[in-house]
């Protein structure tokens, strides 16, 4: 039987060696950035983005809209870095955010809007001192919505920003499915730095699960329509098991929901004391 001569290992070993010693010795590709902690990659992240949300289900027509020209944001960074406010004590916290202005102007909106908080606690059983008490804290029942950020532009920095990039992302995808589906604009989300939508500031995962359109015009407008603030709030708190009819003072099931609107102890706490005072105010 014919065989092969055996091929003379040692003629290829030398070069085989130089070959692979030359592979080991090449710089390997770094794997593309998820986040970054300034400016430098966010083009490139940016980029990333684009591709992953369009996996998503969002649009080229969606992304090109909503994100040209949509750039990094140093101040939001800067605001992120510097929340000092939810460190004070219950005492100094509420006496800074519940004076007797906000108090008076809850009563008047209670007995203003009563027909529609009647409504709505009819509907989702939050009563309306919990309600107002929100809105006010929130806005200054809408006086504060100055709309100075533009939403898409926060979200895409803080979703960038390695500090909390697993939490912005899904909001940032959200945003672009707030546009796509035709509630708002890339020019009308305008709101906090944090990305926060409307009166009483919705993130937009939030909008997106249960704002609600309640004064049937067909869209579900958490900047203007009062019916659809309250009633979106409310759908909120139902939805994280607010239990209609029963206490939210401190060690209820309902203080514990209110947790889920904020999670700094002191703003809970605010919301239930502000809402028990106006419920006993005359």
């Amino acid at each position: 039987m014919f065989r092969y001569p055996p091929r003379p290992v040692a003629r290829y070993a030398a070069p085989m060696l130089a070959l692979l010693a030359l592979l080991a010795a090449a710089p390997v590709p770094a794997a593309a950035a998820e986040c970054g902690h300034d400016s430098d990659d966010f083009e490139a992240w940016l980029s990333r983005f684009k591709g992953k949300a369009a996996t998503q289900g969002i649009s080229t027509a969606t992304l090109s809209s909503a994100l040209a020209g949509v750039s990094y944001d140093p101040t939001v960074i800067r605001l992120d870095r510097s929340q000092r406010s939810f460190k004070l004590s219950f005492e100094e916290f509420y006496a800074r955010r519940v004076g007797p202005a906000l108090m008076r102007k809850g009563q008047s909106l209670m007995r203003t809007h009563q027909a529609t908080l009647d409504r709505v606690e009819r509907r989702f059983g939050v009563p309306a001192p919990i309600l107002i008490s929100i809105w006010g804290l929130e806005t200054n029942y809408g006086a504060d919505t100055s709309g100075r950020f533009s939403i898409v532009r926060s979200l895409a920095t803080l979703a960038y920003d390695c500090r909390r990039s697993a939490f912005f992302t899904p909001h940032l995808l959200d945003a672009l499915r707030i546009i796509q589906r035709g509630d708002m604009t890339p020019a009308q989300l305008r709101g906090g730095w944090a990305g926060e939508i409307g009166q009483t500031q919705f993130l937009p995962s939030g909008y997106v699960k249960y704002a609600v359109d309640f004064d049937g015009d067909g869209r579900r407008d958490l900047v203007n329509s009062i019916p659809d603030i309250l009633a979106s709030t409310a759908n909120f708190l139902k939805g994280h098991g607010w239990q209609a009819g029963q206490s939210w003072e401190p060690g209820s099931h309902n203080y514990a929901v209110i947790k889920d609107w904020n999670k700094a102890e002191v703003y809970q706490r605010t919301i239930a004391v502000m809402a028990s005072r106006l419920r006993s105010a005359p």
